[in-house]
């Protein structure tokens, strides 16, 4: 869930408002295909509850959980992305239309600023993990919360874990479910 923390953590009440309102709920079925590789993506989503398996190629190199933000890469650098991400389960994801986010960020200078630095921030953490996990860092940058999260977002968590609290009762009208 560190993703939607860093997204929660550094939007606004209004802008998290905005995603809500300006985003459609979709539920996939088990072995649903949300975005195929090398196929251009047309939305943003959030995953708020399910299991979804990322292959790239016949390689399985992840599984995501309620909170991970998907097909950021492809948002930013607008190239098709890379792997395959398949519901293992039934699962919902909010949607953000890449049309609706492009304007919003394009009239919207602020939120634009907000959501860029949310981006960048939990992107900058999963290349810190994913050069330690290759033996360039130190083993411990996996476990220690000190060198996972920086102290100034720290003080942002607690916000931010409210914030998807709220989002996912309203949008699935139940207390969220903990994976």
């Amino acid at each position: 869930m560190r993703k939607a923390l860093y997204v929660m953590g550094i939007l606004e009440d209004s802008d998290v408002e905005w995603i809500v309102a300006n985003g459609t709920q979709d539920r996939l079925a088990k072995n649903a295909v949300l975005i195929r590789e090398g196929e251009p993506i047309k939305s943003l989503y959030i995953l708020l509850d399910g299991e979804l398996g990322v292959s790239a190629g016949d390689k399985e190199v992840a599984t995501l959980f309620s909170g991970e933000i998907i097909g950021e890469i492809s948002f930013v650098d607008a190239r098709p992305p890379l792997a395959t991400v398949t519901a293992r389960r039934d699962s919902r994801v909010l949607a953000m239309s890449r049309t609706a986010l492009q304007s919003k960020l394009e009239g919207d200078p602020r939120f634009a600023s907000r959501f860029y630095r949310a981006l960048a921030t939990f992107l900058a953490d999963r290349l810190r993990m994913t050069t330690s996990r290759l033996g360039y860092g130190r083993a411990s940058q996996d476990t220690d919360p000190g060198a996972e999260i920086d102290l100034d977002m720290l003080e942002n968590m607690s916000l931010a874990a409210i914030r998807f609290d709220k989002l996912l009762k309203r949008l699935l009208g139940e207390a969220p479910r903990v994976n």
